[in-house]
C-alpha cells in the first residue's frame, strides 16, 4: 500500500474535563490543528462560565458542563442568544455522562484536584482512551484506578511532562515490573520552581504572586502553588508508582532548572535515555491523542545551541519538606495518600487566600497526616471517606 492509499484516520469525539485551563486550552489547540482527525463531543469547567462561552463560540461542542445550574442556565441563554446549537448541563453527574458517553472515544482528564476521580474513572470504566492530566485520581485511588483500567481496557495515557517523558523512554511494553525490562531508576526531573535556592527562613515570608511565578511553565495558580512546594513533583512521584509499577525507592528527584530534559529511565546496561523538549505542553498532549503516532503540535522544535547547557541538582527536601511527605505517604499505602492531597488542597487555597503562610502548607499537611490513621485503600467509598475527613481536619487545624 502506498502512502496515498493510507485510509485517513477515523475522526474521534474528544471529551475535555477542565477545558478552560492551562491544560483544557492546550488540548483545544492541538484538536484545532487537526480538524480532520478529532471533534469535541463535550467542554467542561467549574464555574468559569465566561471562558467556557468564549470556548463554545468557537469550537462548537455538542455539550458543555458547569458546577452550578445557575451558571449552566446563564451559559444555556447565551449561546441560545448565539443560535449555536450546544447542550447545556451541570452537576457531578453531568461531568460523569460525558466521560463515558458511548460516542466519546478520548478524555482528557484536566480538572485540577480531587474533583477529577469520579469522572476519571468513569471514562476508564467506559473503556475510553484517558489522558491523565489530573494526577489526583491516582495519587488518591491508585490501586483500584489501575485495577479499573485493566478490567475495563482503557487505554491510559498520562499528559504530565514528567510521566509523558517516561512513558516514551520506556519499552513499548513495561508491564510486570520495571526490573523485567532492565531499568534500574526512574528520573523524575524538577524545574525546582520559583523558590529554587531560598533558604527556609526566606520561604516562610513568600507570596502567592511570588509561588505563582514559575520560572518555566504556564500553569493555573494551584499547581503553580504546589510546584513551589515541590508537593507537585511528590505527587508526581506516587502517580509514576501507579502508572510503572515502580516502588519509591526506584524513582530519583532531579532538579533540572532549564526544564528542557522531561525525564529520564536509567537501564542496567548503563544507558540513561531522555526524553528532550521545549516546555510546552501541547507535546504531551498531541502525544496522547496521536499515540502510537505522531502529529503536528505548534510547538517549535528544540535548539540545543540556544540552550547551551543543561545543570542538574538534588532536591532540597529540608527547605521543601512536601516531597518527603509525599515519598512518606506512598511508602505508607492506603488512604494515606488520599490523607496527603487532600491537606494539601486545603493548605494551598488557604494560602492563596493569605489565611495561611507558605511553610505553613507543609506543616499543615504534615499535621493531618499524624491526625488520621492509614485504613486499607479497599474501595472507593474508602478513599472518599479518607478525603472529606482529612479536609475537615485540616480546616479545623487553620480555624485554631
Amino acid at each position: 500500500m502506498t502512502p496515498s492509499d493510507t485510509p485517513a484516520p477515523r475522526c474521534q469525539a474528544v471529551t475535555v474535563l477542565g477545558a478552560t485551563g492551562s491544560i483544557g486550552t492546550s488540548t483545544l489547540d492541538v484538536i484545532a490543528r487537526h480538524p480532520e482527525r478529532y471533534r469535541l463531543h463535550a467542554l467542561t469547567a467549574h464555574g468559569s462560565r465566561e471562558a467556557l462561552l468564549a470556548l463554545c463560540r468557537l469550537h462548537r461542542p455538542a455539550v458543555a458542563v458547569l458546577e452550578g445550574e445557575a451558571d449552566a442556565a446563564w451559559l444555556r441563554e447565551r449561546l441560545g442568544e448565539a443560535r449555536i446549537d450546544t447542550e447545556v448541563a451541570s452537576g457531578p453527574q453531568a461531568l460523569v455522562e460525558v466521560a463515558e458517553a458511548s460516542e466519546v472515544d478520548v478524555v482528557m482528564s484536566a480538572i485540577v484536584g480531587a474533583a477529577g476521580l469520579l469522572p476519571t474513572l468513569a471514562a476508564v470504566r467506559a473503556g475510553k482512551r484517558v489522558l491523565l492530566a489530573n494526577k489526583e485520581a491516582l495519587v488518591m485511588s491508585g490501586a483500584l484506578f489501575m485495577d479499573a483500567v485493566s478490567r475495563h481496557g482503557a487505554t491510559l495515557l498520562p499528559i504530565d511532562s514528567e510521566h509523558n517523558a517516561i512513558y516514551q523512554c520506556l519499552p513499548v511494553e513495561h508491564r510486570g515490573g520495571l526490573a523485567c525490562h532492565g531499568v534500574t531508576q526512574l528520573l523524575l526531573t524538577a524545574s525546582g520552581g520559583p523558590f529554587r535556592g531560598w533558604s527556609a527562613e526566606a520561604l516562610s515570608s513568600a507570596t502567592p504572586n511570588q509561588a505563582c511565578a514559575h520560572p518555566n511553565w504556564s500553569m493555573g495558580r494551584k499547581i503553580s502553588v504546589d510546584s513551589a512546594t515541590l508537593m507537585n513533583k511528590g505527587l508526581e512521584l506516587i502517580e509514576a508508582c501507579w502508572l510503572f509499577d515502580a516502588r519509591p525507592e526506584q524513582i530519583q528527584v532531579v532538579v533540572h532548572p532549564q526544564s528542557v530534559i522531561h525525564s529520564m529511565v536509567a537501564y542496567s546496561d548503563g544507558s540513561v535515555i531522555a526524553q528532550l523538549g521545549n516546555p510546552d505542553m501541547r507535546t504531551p498532549i498531541a502525544y496522547g491523542l496521536a499515540w502510537p503516532q505522531r502529529i503536528e503540535a505548534g510547538v517549535a522544535a528544540l535548539d540545543l545551541f540556544e540552550v547551551a547547557r543543561l545543570d542538574f541538582e538534588p532536591a532540597d527536601e529540608a527547605a521543601f519538606p512536601c516531597l518527603r511527605l509525599a515519598r512518606e505517604a506512598m511508602s505508607d499505602g492506603g488512604t494515606a495518600p488520599a490523607v496527603l492531597n487532600a491537606a494539601n488542597e486545603v493548605a494551598v487555597e488557604a494560602f492563596l487566600e493569605g489565611r495561611l503562610g507558605f511553610t505553613g502548607i507543609a506543616e499543615l499537611v504534615a499535621r493531618v497526616r499524624d491526625a488520621r490513621s492509614v485504613q486499607p485503600a479497599s474501595d472507593l467509598a474508602t478513599v472518599l471517606e479518607a478525603d472529606a475527613l482529612a479536609r475537615r481536619e485540616a480546616n479545623r487545624w487553620l480555624d485554631r
